[in-house]
């Protein structure tokens, strides 16, 4: 009988050698292999009198009438990733549609000077007006020069209330192909960014940096030349950079890279690149530093990956299957860590007593069984 596989959460180990099969292959030197100890650390604290403000706010830029999806998905994503509030910011004209479907995001209307397509200038204006700890641009939105110029304009930290502590942004999808387009967009002052291209967004970043040519090698398969390459290229951006895929690398400035553990072929599915998105700017708003949101958010999204094709195999994942497992798998993490802390007891306890003044038969002799065994 085959062995069975692992049930509910937990990492897919790389499969052994055997008899009549090929192994994978082993993982590359010089990256962190992501697992739940190492993780776990970096979720961010829940104080139990915190509110909607305290969990941070983030700025989603997303969304288009071909892409409607793209922006749902980031926004859900963020709320069960653990973010106080979301806003939804969509071009005027559709703003309707979008406020229509988001239930617990809010919206706001960017300024057009065509049906569906922003003007950059007021809508920086109006961006940079609303309140935000993170701001989310790309998944969705419609390709064209406004919207490049929209994101050129957001990466610098040129307009921010606090220019020295500017919101962090993450990047993905068409902010990435509108990035491709301009020529060293790396250079100045610039906010705290996390780049999420798969392999195909990141060798078009690299053919725009314009500066040198690069040849990465295969960075779909190859793992040694996925690692080189994304941490060749978070040093040269300054910027974290999560380059997608089955085993997915994540690369700070610092030349600090990790790389998580899951190869999961049901994550293969449209909107699923816009549920990580989500994942990583929701930690970002709630106050973590880009290269532990980005760790953390690609293996909270691995780890509901997983959950699902346990239930139903390598195909048929949806993307709107994955942001519920982002909260079960936070709360798996978060057991973890309290047990690491040691701040959570086992056993029923009197609600409102500190954990560590009640007595346990360590501490109380009166608690002991008298010697007699009575």
């Amino acid at each position: 009988m085959p062995e069975r596989g692992p049930v509910g959460f937990g990492r897919r180990e790389a499969p052994v050698e055997v008899a009549g099969g090929t192994a994978s292959s082993p993982f590359p030197v010089g990256a962190v292999r992501l697992d739940d100890e190492s993780i776990a650390g970096l979720l961010p604290e829940r104080p139990a009198r915190g509110h909607k403000g305290t969990f941070g706010k983030l700025l989603v830029i997303a969304g288009s009438l071909d892409y409607a999806g793209a922006a749902l998905l980031v926004c859900r994503a963020a709320g069960r990733t653990g973010a106080g509030l979301v806003t939804l910011a969509v071009p005027e004209s559709l703003q309707p549609l979008f406020a229509a479907k988001v239930v617990e995001a809010t919206t706001m209307a960017l300024p057009e000077d065509d049906v569906e397509e922003v003007d950059p200038e007021p809508a920086l204006a109006r961006i940079l007006d609303h309140e935000h700890d993170a701001i989310i641009v790309g998944p969705g939105l419609r390709p064209g020069l406004a919207t490049a110029e929209l994101v050129r304009s957001l990466l610098p930290t040129a307009g921010e209330a606090d220019e020295v502590d500017a919101a962090p942004i993450v990047l993905d999808a068409e902010a990435l192909r509108s990035m491709a387009t301009i020529d060293r967009w790396w250079e100045g002052d610039r906010r705290p960014a996390v780049l999420t291209p798969h392999p195909g967004e990141f060798a078009r970043l690299r053919a725009g940096s314009g500066d040198r040519v690069v040849d990465d090698g295969d960075i779909a398969a190859d793992d040694e030349a996925r690692l080189a390459a994304a941490t060749d290229a978070a040093v040269t951006w300054g910027s974290v950079v999560v380059l997608k895929g089955a085993r997915t690398i994540v690369a700070a400035p610092d030349g600090t890279a990790a790389i998580a553990p899951f190869e999961n072929p049901a994550l293969a599915s449209g909107g699923t690149g816009d549920v990580l998105a989500g994942a990583i700017g929701s930690l970002l708003a709630q106050g973590l530093a880009p290269f532990d949101a980005a760790r953390l958010g690609v293996y909270l999204h691995g780890l509901a990956g997983d959950a699902v094709r346990e239930r139903l195999g390598d195909a048929g994942l949806l993307a709107s299957d994955l942001p519920d497992g982002l909260a079960i798998a936070r709360k798996r993490l978060s057991a973890l860590a309290e047990r690491r802390r040691g701040t959570k007891r086992l056993g029923f306890a009197a609600l409102g007593v500190p954990a560590d003044t009640l007595p346990s038969r360590s501490s109380d002799p009166s608690a002991e069984p008298p010697p007699d065994g009575r």
